[in-house]
């Protein structure tokens, strides 16, 4: 959680040097759920998740130094500097993005596991959404087809209350997010998205369920993000004082105040993670700025013309 924070930040901090262009979404405040429920699945599981993805690209194991050239729009970037902050992807380590589009994730999850059913894959394909992409369409129609066809999709709702900048008592008329996936009988829960324990725990249970029946589950992290909705977002449609009382249950300092009262977090220890996360950072800048721009000559490879698609 705090390689992810120090990160952001330090994001958010290059962002306003120009150095990160494009649209930017941090995390800062939603660490639990990624650190947790990621912790719950194997290296061969399938991660997908949404344009707010740099928490799940690292701790999924892509390298800080590819992210943050990424970002930066360098060709050493996880996506060779073509995708930016709204587009990681690593296909060795089963990350399959970083979509831009809201609930464009869902299907692409499903067809992941679609794919593995039909080839006999035991494997999970854990489908990260916020609660703005339980409005679309998108949404309805992969939970509808996962239970049909019975596919292994963790469906793992980030609710942070606010879809951009609507609250989600004013945009959605059931609240209880876990009530909309009941409607198309997938098993669901919700947990406290701010306590990496809890999330990790229901992420656990969701895993054994997946793998156990073959057919979906669904989790609702509720949770939080401290910052706007993106670095153009003038975060109007919340009171600060609102800001404020979540911090209070900033997940880094709950989980270290709880590790610490039972003896296993020593301050030493934070200063240590501290330092680490910071060292890690300074080297994902250096190899960032060192990195090179794709020529411009190669900017249409991959890229087909209808009639070569066609072919």
């Amino acid at each position: 959680m705090v390689r992810v924070r120090r990160m952001e930040e330090k994001c958010a901090e290059l962002y306003s040097a120009a150095k990160i262009r494009g649209f930017l979404h941090l995390y800062v405040g939603e660490e639990a759920v990624a650190a947790g429920s990621l912790r719950a699945l194997t290296d061969d599981d399938a991660v997908v998740a949404t344009y707010r993805e740099h928490a799940h690209a690292l701790l999924r194991g892509i390298p800080m130094t590819r992210i943050m050239a990424e970002m930066f729009g360098k060709q050493e970037g996880c996506s060779r500097g073509r995708g930016g902050s709204m587009h990681l992807f690593d296909a060795s380590r089963h990350f399959y993005g970083g979509n831009a589009i809201v609930a464009g994730g869902l299907p692409l999850a499903v067809g992941i596991a679609l794919a593995d059913s039909m080839l006999n894959r035991n494997r999970v394909t854990a489908c990260y959404f916020g609660d703005g992409a339980v409005a679309e369409g998108a949404f309805h129609e992969s939970l509808n087809m996962a239970v049909l066809w019975n596919l292994p999709v963790l469906f793992l709702c980030e609710n942070n209350l606010y879809a951009m900048g609507t609250a989600l008592d004013r945009a959605q008329s059931q609240t209880d997010l876990t009530a909309k996936a009941a409607a198309y009988r997938v098993d669901a829960l919700a947990v406290d998205g701010m306590d990496v324990e809890a999330c990790y725990e229901a992420t656990r249970k969701g895993v054994e369920h997946v793998r156990s029946s073959g057919g979906p589950f669904f989790i609702e992290f509720r949770t939080y993000r401290f910052r706007p909705h993106s670095m153009f977002d003038p975060d109007l449609y919340r009171t600060k004082a609102e800001v404020e009382q979540w911090r209070e249950r900033d997940p880094i300092d709950l989980f270290v105040r709880r590790r610490q009262a039972d003896g296993l977090l020593t301050d030493q220890d934070v200063r240590d993670i501290e330092d680490a996360a910071a060292a890690e950072i300074a080297d994902a800048v250096a190899y960032a700025d060192a990195g090179t721009r794709e020529d411009v000559a190669d900017l249409a490879r991959d890229v087909l013309t209808p009639l070569e698609a066609a072919r």
